[in-house]
């Protein structure tokens, strides 16, 4: 996969230019073909053009020396929408933002089902396009467990032999489960550099080990609490060291330098901006809560805010 670097557009995007289609789909080929368009079946550059789209005069259409004939949206997540590109990019500028659904269809005027319908054909693009970087040299490993059940799933819930609520789901007590509706997330962060999100259905080895083995490179030093999985890292090629948060302890000065060095905060503090995200989004179903952590996964990863992050997300979005 390639890193998170190589994903984010230098293409300088004035937010008043997506009121205007020409300009939106301006910047759609900048992003998509910065060194001029390429089919899109064989990814030749002799490509000429071949009129405008019919109903969008904006949207070029081009024929390769292939045969193929495509346009500035073929193979993409607007392909085939019935929503204007402005639109479209308006959402993912809202998302970038952190804007809950509902928000988003206010802002653009739209029914709610398609502003709902937008959002998650993004987060699953983003999902499905983000970068998989491996982590190495220090890295921090913890779990949070996120209140989850089947917002929006009936199948679902009549599955589990109950009806819906009406109230808050409440999650249960002590490590939760996918089936207790409290799914646990796998965090990894390498201290300095990227954090890769996992949520899982349970906290145990079969679980836990083979992410840790495709994530973080082997003979990297792992930072973790006291739970006792992780206490197999030294087998599976790691160097492992830990806090014992129930005896208090969170950091910790092995060498003598003055430098407590021992500690998770990096990842325990990463969760307080997790939960932060996620807050404006209230009832996630389990069903889409990897979307939500995947898009979140990217932008930190990215290193954006606001207007600044629109042109990751569409380099992303826009990419192979």
């Amino acid at each position: 996969m390639p890193s998170t670097s190589n994903v984010v557009s230098t293409f300088p995007i004035q937010i008043l230019n997506l009121l205007c289609p020409v300009k939106c789909f301006e910047a759609i080929r900048q992003i998509r073909w910065p060194n001029g368009v390429e089919c899109v079946k064989c990814g030749s550059l002799e490509i000429k053009k071949n009129g405008k789209h019919n109903s969008q005069p904006e949207r070029q259409k081009y024929e390769c020396t292939c045969g193929c004939h495509f346009d500035d949206l073929t193979g993409t997540i607007f392909e085939g929408r019935h929503q204007p590109i402005t639109v479209w990019i308006l959402a993912i500028y809202f998302m970038g933002l952190n804007v809950s659904n509902s928000q988003i269809a206010k802002e653009l005027d739209l029914n709610i089902s398609d502003a709902h319908n937008m959002a998650t054909a993004i987060r699953e693009s983003v999902l499905d396009k983000k970068p998989d970087p491996v982590l190495k040299n220090s890295v921090e490993a913890d779990e949070v467990y996120i209140v989850a059940g089947h917002k929006g799933h009936p199948d679902a819930v009549e599955a589990l032999g109950r009806e819906g609520r009406r109230n808050r789901l409440r999650g249960a007590p002590g490590r939760g489960t996918l089936a207790k509706e409290k799914p646990p997330v796998l965090g990894i962060v390498e201290r300095g550099g990227d954090v890769a999100l996992f949520m899982l259905p349970n906290v145990q080895i079969e679980t836990i080990e083979p992410i840790l083995r495709s994530r973080i490179e082997l003979g990297s030093l792992v930072y973790t609490d006291e739970y006792a999985i992780y206490g197999r890292l030294p087998a599976w090629g790691y160097q492992h060291k830990t806090v014992c948060h129930a005896k208090g302890e969170y950091a910790r000065d092995e060498d003598g330098d003055g430098h407590f060095e021992v500690h998770v905060n990096t990842i325990e503090g990463f969760w307080s901006l997790l939960r932060s995200w996620l807050r404006p989004h209230r009832g996630i179903s389990q069903e889409n809560l990897p979307h939500y952590l995947g898009f979140f996964e990217f932008t930190h990863n990215v290193r954006r805010r606001g207007k600044r992050l629109l042109p990751a997300l569409l380099g992303l979005l826009l990419s192979p």
